[in-house]
């Protein structure tokens, strides 16, 4: 049986987006107890429709209830999960044991899974959670192969997910108290602001500045790179993990579509050579494995910024009808562009020039500059609503 592919969905229109490429399963977080505040999250009728929607296509919803909570949060947790479980949502991912109490006396069928800011990382470990009512571990991005393999073996029974791709925090699985400290925003409570990619200056107590630059712009010392295990999902799945998870609720559609793309074509049999491509499309900080492989120097980045990657995100496709798509701009684009085609029913790399372009109100133009204003052109593949087009740069 094939691993779950689960993608992250901070919105509603990200839900659809996630399941049309190919995930079996999406995480999302309501308006409270998630660990991405600024995501658009879910209000209790969008979670009602997005868990409709998934489960008419065959597919899961997992919902983040992961914060650290206080006393003052437990009335509600209380009142939560019996919502969630009468909603009908396939289970919560919990990182507090006072909130996994509350989860099963308040909604005992609702199934469990424990957060990676857990940081479980060994079996006893899993094997108290099992005890405690989880049927799934999110495992701590620290473990490499060796050791997922052992926890497995030790506790086949239990469910394992393991992030695959995304961004990583520079602390254990995500437990930091850098942004509550310097900013007064707890990451630990959904609200990180991130400091840890700001650039930073050593000095000595006297205030003298030393010298630690990597380059011009300074040194980035807790800043750290972006997983990519895309070439290891068959020693994954061979180490027991059941579910590989895709990080990002806060990022675009364009990187949403093209990383879930990637991956189901990867678990489906597409050449690693092509899913690496298209990984490098998408602005990202320099790949890692992490520690998958055993132990890694390479897990930070010192330059800093995100490289661009190789394409810009020019439009969604909202209709297709005899031989003409139209599509919904988000980068200007013009008669005579060749642009290419992300969807899961047409193979990597197809890509069509721009001709026949007509504006929003139907008269023929060469410029497609309104934002959001939908243009429409021969197009030969029989695109869906969905698909994205995107432009190739230089």
């Amino acid at each position: 049986m094939k691993p779950e592919l689960l993608a992250p969905a901070g919105t509603l229109e990200k839900l659809k987006l996630a399941l049309y490429f190919g995930a079996d399963a999406v995480y999302l977080g309501c308006k409270d107890f998630s660990l991405r505040a600024a995501a658009g999250n879910f209000g209790e009728e969008e979670l009602a429709e997005g868990v409709a929607y998934a489960h008419a296509r065959g597919k899961k919803v997992y919902v983040c209830t992961n914060i650290f909570a206080k006393n003052a949060d437990m009335g509600a947790l209380n009142a939560l999960f019996p919502r969630l479980e009468a909603l009908g949502a396939d289970g919560v991912i919990i990182s507090d044991p006072g909130v996994l109490r509350v989860a099963r006396r308040t909604a005992p069928r609702l199934p469990v899974h424990i957060s990676t800011q857990a940081n479980t990382m060994n079996a006893e470990a899993v094997a108290l959670w099992k005890e405690l009512g989880a049927t799934r571990v999110v495992l701590a991005r620290e473990l490499s192969l060796r050791e997922i393999a052992e926890i497995h073996a030790a506790l086949p029974e239990i469910e394992l997910e393991a992030f695959v791709h995304g961004a990583m925090c520079i602390s254990y699985s995500g437990r930091c108290y850098l942004s509550d400290y310097l900013m007064g925003r707890s990451s630990n409570r959904g609200a990180c602001a991130q400091p840890c990619r700001e650039r930073y200056l050593l000095t000595t107590e006297g205030g003298e500045t030393l010298s630690a630059e990597e380059d011009g712009r300074g040194t980035y010392l807790l800043n750290s790179r972006d997983l990519n295990l895309s070439a290891h999902l068959e020693a994954l799945a061979e180490a027991g993990v059941s579910s590989f998870k895709i990080e990002g609720r806060m990022k675009s559609e364009s990187y949403l579509a093209t990383v879930v793309n990637a991956y189901r074509r990867r678990l489906d049999g597409e050449a690693q050579c092509l899913v690496a491509s298209e990984l490098e499309t998408i602005a990202h900080r320099a790949y890692t494995t992490a520690y998958a492989l055993d132990e890694n120097a390479q897990t930070t980045s010192p330059e800093g910024s995100q490289e661009a990657g190789s394409c810009d995100f020019v439009g969604v496709v909202r209709d297709y009808a005899a031989g003409r798509v139209c599509v919904e701009m988000r980068s200007r684009f013009y008669a005579g562009d060749v642009l290419e085609i992300l969807s899961p029913s047409v193979p990597l790399g197809s890509a069509i020039e721009v001709e026949g372009l007509t504006a929003p109100d139907g008269t023929p133009c060469t410029d497609a500059k309104l934002v959001q204003g939908r243009y429409s052109f021969s197009c030969p593949y029989p695109l869906h609503a969905g698909d994205i087009l995107r432009r190739r740069r230089g």
